[in-house]
């Protein structure tokens, strides 16, 4: 072989170990706070929806049947609740989730007494 060529390939040996490496590396700890913010954004988001469909049926029920607001709070009221269940139901399943697969940094925590 020649020397130009035997270089070549260690050069790209060297890339598919980098790569290799950088694959299987660690997360940053601000990775997983985006997470936790996205979770507690999607659990808003449900609680908000709940509201907003809620208020929309009722108040279309009131001018269908031109009634007093009074299907818009029974809506409202209960796009509440069936907003504070889907978030009370993502929090469970998120719960879950963490349990089966705990926090990937909890070792390096222990090992530094934190």
């Amino acid at each position: 072989m020649t020397e130009p060529d035997q270089s070549e390939r260690l050069a790209q040996l060297e890339a598919r170990i980098d790569a290799l490496k950088a694959k299987d590396a660690p997360k940053p700890h601000q990775e997983t706070h985006y997470s936790q913010a996205h979770l507690a954004w999607r659990m808003v988001i449900e609680l908000v929806v709940g509201l907003l469909i809620g208020f929309g049926m009722g108040y279309g029920l009131d001018s269908l049947f031109g009634t007093l607001p009074i299907f818009l709070v029974i809506f409202t009221l209960l796009g509440l609740a069936a907003g504070i269940k889907t978030m009370m139901r993502s929090a469970q399943e998120i719960q879950q989730k963490t349990v089966t697969t705990p926090d990937e940094g909890a070792d390096e925590r222990e090992k530094d007494g934190d």
